[in-house]
């Protein structure tokens, strides 16, 4: 069967469209018949999927980052009027982080995506839910959403770098929020820095703010935290870069946990994002749920 591909061309800042030749020398390489479909403005993704569908094209091919295959996912839950299953999905990492590859082992090397791709073997994959979005990889409101808000402002640096430069720029507004959380097995009231939900450990690239999570597991993963003072949050900076032994969910003050649902609410709004892409700059309530082996991905 033909595949559609939908490059998305502004991922990692224009790289993608860069990089296109050489994901499309991978495809052919390793047999994948496709047809190409590049977006071109704000909602192009969600029109080609849809359209793609429609007109029969299965696999679909996201090429792009982790906002990307978020896009594309969102898309294909509102086709089928938010049923399932889903067309199977292949992923081919052209973003900055490509943390949603990475939760799934999926090679950032091209020729070896493709060829993932082209073996056909498919996982089922956890399916996150916020309010009436879907997320593949991450949520979060509180601090990594506001330091979202921030990198995607920095323009005069690339990559990974630009990510640590916003974290440490968010640090030091230090924004703190008070919020009511409840999940299936508990609750709590008080101040938080951050609350993020992980169906994927990695965030940015370099952040395991989810370090136990498993997309496989059938729930989410939650951690959230409070630090009163900058020179609290710098200590945990470093600790949130190791994947292992050592994590910032260690430290005193921190709850990682996994649960099927958890609402959220706050007293003073948030911005949030759902797989690295802000969804609002100002949000108080928010309800997660979780959806077990509702992806079809394309896996090792």
């Amino acid at each position: 069967m033909t595949a559609k591909v939908i490059l998305n061309p502004y991922s990692n800042r224009w790289n993608a469209q860069k990089r296109w030749p050489v994901a499309e020398r991978a495809l052919r390489a390793a047999g994948i018949e496709f047809e190409l479909a590049i977006s071109e403005h704000p909602g192009h993704i969600a029109q080609i999927t849809q359209q793609a569908l429609s007109d029969g094209f299965s696999p679909l091919i996201a090429a792009g980052g982790d906002g990307t295959i978020g896009e594309v996912v969102n898309a294909l839950v509102q086709a089928t009027n938010h049923g399932f299953p889903l067309v199977p999905l292949g992923i081919l990492p052209l973003g900055t982080a490509n943390d949603l590859a990475y939760a799934l082992q999926i090679p950032v090397e091209l020729d070896q995506a493709a060829t993932v791709i082209s073996n056909g073997k498919i996982g089922f994959v956890d399916l996150g839910k916020v309010n009436n979005l879907y997320f593949a990889n991450n949520s979060a409101l509180c601090l990594e959403p506001y330091i979202t808000v921030i990198q995607s402002k920095i323009g005069w640096i690339k990559g990974v770098a630009r990510y640590l430069l916003a974290a440490v720029h968010g640090i030091l507004d230090k924004p703190a929020w008070k919020a009511h959380l409840e999940w299936e097995s508990g609750s709590f009231d008080g101040p938080i820095s951050l609350v993020y939900i992980g169906n994927g450990p990695r965030s940015g690239g370099v952040f395991y703010m989810a370090p136990h999570a498993d997309p496989f597991d059938g729930k989410l993963t939650v951690v959230f935290a409070y630090r009163p003072t900058r020179l609290g949050m710098f200590t945990l900076l470093p600790k949130v870069m190791r994947p292992g032994a050592g994590s910032y969910v260690e430290s005193p003050g921190i709850r990682e946990f996994t649960t099927s649902w958890l609402k959220v609410h706050l007293t003073n709004p948030s911005p949030a994002h759902i797989d690295g892409e802000v969804f609002t700059t100002s949000i108080i309530d928010l309800e997660y749920h979780i959806f077990p082996g509702h992806l079809q991905i394309f896996l090792p």
